[in-house]
């Protein structure tokens, strides 16, 4: 809200006067504004780079773990036979007869319109547990929901079985066990726990009509099969865990001759590990690269400008830079990296030679992975003390410049109510000056009334 009187008397435009001269008041102000604006911008520029380092200090520290480089593949002669490698693997090889699949029981029971008994009760013994199941309806779908409901381990289908002499329609129940092994065959009696215990309950499954259509079994491999080491390995699923120390088989077919197990050093993964972590100190180095490039452009009237990328005079940026990389390419026990296809170039940043650490690899596997491991310990301690989230360097200078913008946003906020208060009172004198020339100008019409009023005088 204005007090302002623009012009009434004198004419002026004072509020674009009170405006002009605000806009010069206000310098201080918008130099504060800019230099928030251009800490906000260093801020977000710092907190993506702390978060690429971070990123760069997780990986290292991961390919920094004594056991990060002992990686291993496993392969198989036969496609029946899988494998699946885990930590703690070793090279190795293994011969394998599979001799059987795992498999889960399933049995039927005779045909029937109804549960032959009423209460409907039933006894499942799978496992070792004892299970009573009592059912308030004869019905075979009721029997069948109340099975699956127990939770046994079995499960019950009801199955069309034609029409009795009567012509009415017949069912079977199949009961099913959930998990394959031996261990997890089961039976199922008419009646209660106490008659099974006496052995006075119906078996179902051994009931005229009735029968066990698949036992219940364990897979099992013979190793070294023909010799007179030979043994046997039972599982109750289709997997062997740690059949070889962290090599886990699947089998899905029984075989005739022995199938080949063969666990070697894998010698592509441990270069794509060493091949991302120059990758991820690459991409570090190109982000700080990018913000610290001077731009060349022209101003609106055509002259030539230089812009200082954000990172361009940040010497902590700088620092960080040179200690990662320092970490990255600084001799190993005497050797360079680049011995191990990992050297810096002249742009300050790394570069993998895949082929020239295949060979090194191949030819003193210890050296080389203990090679990477130190480049990695070092690596990861540069970057985490760059990034950490309490004391890191990037981080520090994050929080001073949040700090800063905070203090320079008190000021703004002060130059707020600074100016608020002088365009009042510009606009108070200008509106007092207008009312002060208007009253001198109707002072000055009355005394030109008063003037024209005197008589005049006249000559003869």
């Amino acid at each position: 809200m204005t007090n302002a009187i623009d012009g009434l008397v004198s004419g002026l435009d004072t509020t674009s006067l009170i405006n002009s001269l605000m806009q010069v008041e206000a310098v201080p102000q918008t130099l504060l504004k800019a230099k928030v604006s251009s800490s906000q911008n260093l801020i977000s520029a710092l907190q993506g780079l702390n978060t690429q380092i971070a990123g760069l200090a997780d990986l290292a520290g991961k390919a920094a773990k004594p056991a990060a480089l002992d990686l291993y593949s496993a392969t198989s002669t036969s496609p029946t036979v899988t494998t699946a490698v885990s930590a703690n693997a070793s090279a190795g090889q293994l011969d394998v007869v599979v001799t059987n699949l795992a498999r889960s029981q399933v049995g039927v029971s005779a045909a029937m319109t109804a549960w032959p008994a009423d209460p409907a009760v039933l006894t499942i013994v799978s496992g070792g547990v004892t299970t009573e199941i009592s059912v308030s309806s004869t019905s075979l779908d009721a029997v069948a929901t109340a099975i699956n409901a127990a939770n046994t381990g079995v499960t019950a289908t009801k199955v069309a079985s034609g029409v009795d002499a009567g012509g009415v329609a017949q069912y079977r129940l199949q009961f099913t066990g959930n998990d394959s092994g031996a261990a997890k065959a089961f039976s199922v009696y008419q009646g209660t726990a106490a008659e099974v215990t006496a052995n006075s309950a119906p078996d179902l499954l051994a009931a005229a009509g009735a029968a066990v259509i698949r036992t219940a079994q364990d897979a099992s491999v013979t190793l070294w099969a023909g010799s007179t080491a030979a043994q046997t390995i039972t599982s109750a699923t289709n997997t062997f865990a740690n059949l070889l120390p962290g090599v886990a088989i699947t089998v899905s077919a029984v075989s005739v001759d022995p199938v080949t197990i063969k666990v070697a050093r894998d010698d592509a993964q441990i270069g794509s590990l060493a091949s991302g972590l120059v990758s991820s100190l690459n991409g570090v180095f190109a982000l700080i690269s990018t913000k610290s490039a001077v731009v060349n452009s022209t101003n609106a009237s055509g002259a030539a400008v230089l812009s200082a990328g954000i990172f361009t005079s940040d010497s902590t940026v700088r620092d960080v830079k040179q200690r990662i990389l320092t970490a990255a390419s600084a001799p190993i026990n005497g050797h360079s990296p680049s011995e191990y296809g990992i050297s810096i170039t002249r742009s300050g940043t790394m570069e993998f030679d895949a082929a020239k650490f295949a060979a090194a690899l191949a030819k003193d596997p210890v050296t080389v992975k203990a090679a990477v491991q130190e480049i990695a310990t070092r690596v990861a301690a540069a970057a985490s003390s760059a990034s950490d989230k309490y004391d890191g360097q990037i981080t520090a200078k994050i929080t001073g410049q949040q700090s800063t913008v905070k203090n320079l946003g008190d000021r703004i906020a002060d130059w707020d109510r600074s100016l608020a208060t002088r365009r009042a009172t510009l606009q108070s004198t200008y509106t007092a000056l207008e009312t002060q020339l208007s009253a001198l100008k109707a002072q000055s019409s009355w005394l030109s009334a008063q003037v024209a009023g005197l008589p005049t005088s006249s000559t003869g």
